[in-house]
């Protein structure tokens, strides 16, 4: 299959997936930057634009790349998990509907394969991310008050976590970020394949060209993220305003944020998080796509 069908391609294939991790990242961090701001500190700001103008204005431009190496580690690492267990998934649900491994996987079939996968890779990610949304978010903190004085470098957050809430601290936000990632890689994968089916019109997949691979890209990511945007949202507040103290868990703080704030507040921060969506995902499957396809005419070459 174009994803992973030979196991000992594996660690080849996932190589891949870390090069599409890091353009995804490299396009679309200041995007992320503003919607975890804007998640988090929805009344700070009136939209993107005043987001980015305030946030340039009080921090200056590496504001916007705050979180950047925690953000790397996290897209490469689940990005990795993903793709290799994308392949694996695959097969399971190969056996599930009953047909051998040759055979290739419907768009709706992938886009479950790709569900089961975002399950391992939440793993891997949530530690990465709380990490990278506090450091986001720093500065909201203290200008809020919660925090007196705020953790500028990875390592700085790292020791923090480890020394008010242990190794397992790295761990909060894990069932929201479950409830993000499962449904939100069925869409993911499902709108990507999709996509290409519609752009391909009979073609073989592999034949289309960068274009189309951006906008199918883009197309699976906005998917993803109309489906779980405020699941997102909660996961967000979680991991941010528990540096503060004892923090709710996904229903009390979903409850508290409808009853107190209404239900638009679990959509801050969405416009630059669509816009980030479709080009940061563009970004990911192109690169995935043109690097699998390199790495797959040398192995043919020998």
């Amino acid at each position: 299959h174009r994803y992973c069908s030979c196991d000992n391609l594996q660690p080849l294939l996932t190589s891949t997936a870390c090069l599409g991790g890091t353009a995804c990242v490299v396009t679309g961090q200041p995007f992320d930057t503003a919607k975890v701001k804007m998640q988090t500190f929805p009344n700070m700001y009136k939209g993107l634009v005043d987001c980015f103008v305030k946030t340039y204005k009080q921090v200056g431009f590496r504001g916007f790349y705050k979180g950047t190496s925690p953000a790397l580690v996290a897209n490469i690492a689940e990005n990795s998990v993903l793709f290799m267990c994308y392949g694996f998934c695959q097969q399971i649900v190969r056996r599930i509907v009953g047909v051998d491994r040759k055979t290739k996987l419907s768009d709706l079939q992938n886009a479950a394969a790709g569900s089961f996968a975002s399950a391992f890779a939440t793993l891997v990610l949530c530690p990465t991310e709380l990490v990278k949304c506090r450091l986001q978010a720093m500065h909201e903190m203290q200008l809020s008050g919660k925090i007196i004085q705020g953790h500028n470098t990875v390592w700085s957050v790292v020791k923090g976590v480890i020394q008010k809430d242990g190794p397992l601290g790295f761990y909060r936000g894990l069932s929201s970020t479950l409830l993000r990632e499962v449904p939100g890689y069925f869409f993911f994968f499902g709108g990507y394949e999709l996509s290409r089916t519609f752009f391909a019109s009979g073609r073989s997949k592999d034949e289309l060209g960068p274009i189309p691979l951006l906008l199918s890209g883009g197309f699976g990511g906005s998917c993803l993220w109309i489906a779980v945007y405020p699941v997102d949202c909660v996961k967000s507040r979680i991991q941010v305003l528990s540096m503060a103290g004892k923090q709710a868990g996904f229903m009390g703080t979903f409850v508290t944020v409808v009853r107190t704030e209404g239900v638009l507040a679990l959509y801050s921060g969405l416009t630059p998080t669509m816009i980030r969506a479709f080009v940061a995902n563009g970004a990911l499957f192109l690169a995935y796509e043109y690097s699998r396809k390199l790495l797959m005419k040398q192995i043919d070459s020998y």
